[in-house]
């Protein structure tokens, strides 16, 4: 792809249906679980992104047998048994903080030594609070580095279980690690939350995607956790639903150009929390239709909102994008831990909506975007996908709109910009 992309405006409303590809979030959980059960476990549905391509990769220098089949969004997983193969490996994890903070549980498992690194951002995201934890479980593990953040080295000698603590004011990715490879063990493990998790609906997947291969897990207190040792059992096929935080771009480009737009293979109920996007444009104005399988976002005069976008903050930048064609300021809240993913994601969002010509306030936790007149501009990125999607939105209304790096869509949603165009010649 080139260095920019021209977003090209649209003549109309955008009418029509799309389908994302499957989850992120499910798909990196569903390898790690499916690696740790018994026998063969076939996923389908599963993204082809360069998160999770790191992520099967790491798997198989573990020495568990991952056949990934891009073209029909297949995997066949050889679990491990909660045995990993390898007695040492180096795994390359790029800027995928899922994969890193996952696959370091995971390795603490096993029996050998391993490290674990990725790219200059990757060497800035912390790490150091899921290290403590699993450190109180008895697993010889560290940051090479005094920043607490990776490269990571694991000396395993099997995971004891015991009791430890993990902050939820960082990331739920921490929690969600510990509670994968808990059940494998050697007893029981106690982990406690300090302080508050943050978007707690992908613990929720977690312990969804744990459920249908038949672990159990005890709530000892609202945030006290209690898993005994047991082992993964597969399920036959596991279908891994679109992504909700990827569907949220097209959700957007209905309201943002008053157009109807449907996404299949998604509904209320879906596992992920970034569904309940559609709650907030509902609150700006937009209609709703959910059906069994799909949801459609008419679009509708806009108003802005004040809105704490804590647990689901994958989609606080597809907000900022669509806060600009409101009536009035859009305040999104409570989302200081979105400075430590792919990019400074606050800074980030007050950074190019400013370079557009927009007055934003900006806050620890907060960005509060007063809509006004609209300049063209090259909106950098950052190596973040989501920056890249959600502000593409923008210049289907505006004119002169160019993303830079277009090419880091790879990351979780590598045909975005195909999708986003065959939508583009549905408007009405």
């Amino acid at each position: 792809m080139s260095d920019t992309y021209q977003v090209q405006p649209v003549s109309g409303p955008l009418n029509g249906t799309v389908r994302p590809p499957g989850s992120k979030s499910i798909t990196n959980r569903a390898l790690i679980v499916a690696a740790l059960a018994e026998g063969q476990t076939e996923l389908t549905g599963v993204l082809d992104s360069r998160d999770t391509q790191v992520m099967i990769e790491s798997l198989n220098r573990l020495g568990i047998k991952v056949d990934h089949d891009p073209e029909n969004c297949t995997t066949v997983v050889q679990g491990c048994g909660g045995q990993i193969p390898a007695s040492e490996a180096s795994l390359w994890l790029e800027n995928s903080g899922t994969s890193i903070r996952f696959l370091t549980a995971l390795c603490s498992v096993g029996q050998g030594e391993f490290q674990l690194d990725g790219n200059a951002r990757m060497r800035q995201r912390p790490i150091q609070d899921l290290i403590d934890a699993l450190a109180e479980l008895g697993v010889d593990v560290s940051c090479e580095s005094d920043t607490g953040c990776p490269p990571v080295r694991v000396k395993a000698r099997g995971l004891l279980g015991g009791e430890t603590a993990i902050a939820g004011n960082v990331s739920s990715q921490y929690l969600s690690a510990l509670l994968m490879v808990a059940p494998a063990a050697l007893g029981p493990t106690t982990i406690t939350i300090q302080g508050e998790m943050v978007s707690r609906p992908y613990l929720d997947i977690t312990l969804g995607v744990m459920a249908q291969f038949g672990v159990t897990i005890d709530r000892v207190q609202n945030d006290v956790w209690r898993i005994l040792p047991q082992t993964y059992q597969r399920p036959g096929a596991y279908d891994i639903e679109p992504d909700a935080s990827a569907a949220s771009y097209f959700f957007a480009a209905a309201a943002i150009t008053g157009g109807s737009v449907t996404v299949d293979g998604l509904n209320q109920d879906a596992l992920q929390g970034d569904i309940n996007f559609i709650r907030v444009l509902e609150d700006m104005g937009c209609d709703i239709k959910r059906d069994r399988n799909s949801v459609t976002v008419h679009g509708k005069p806009l108003k802005g909102i004040d809105v704490d976008m804590n647990e689901i903050s994958d989609t606080a930048q597809t907000l900022a994008a669509v806060a600009l064609f409101a009536e009035g300021p859009t305040c999104i809240r409570n989302v200081a831990h979105i400075r430590h993913k792919e990019t400074d994601r606050l800074s980030a969002i007050a950074t190019e909506l400013k370079r557009m010509g927009i007055r934003v306030e900006e806050t620890d936790d907060s960005v509060t975007i007063h809509p006004g007149e609209i300049q063209p501009a090259v909106i950098e990125t950052y190596d973040d996908h989501r920056m890249a999607m959600s502000f593409a939105l923008v210049g289907l209304k505006v004119p002169g709109i160019q993303i830079a790096d277009p090419g880091c869509t790879a990351k979780t949603y590598p045909r975005f910009f195909d999708d986003l165009e065959r939508l583009c010649g549905q408007t009405s």
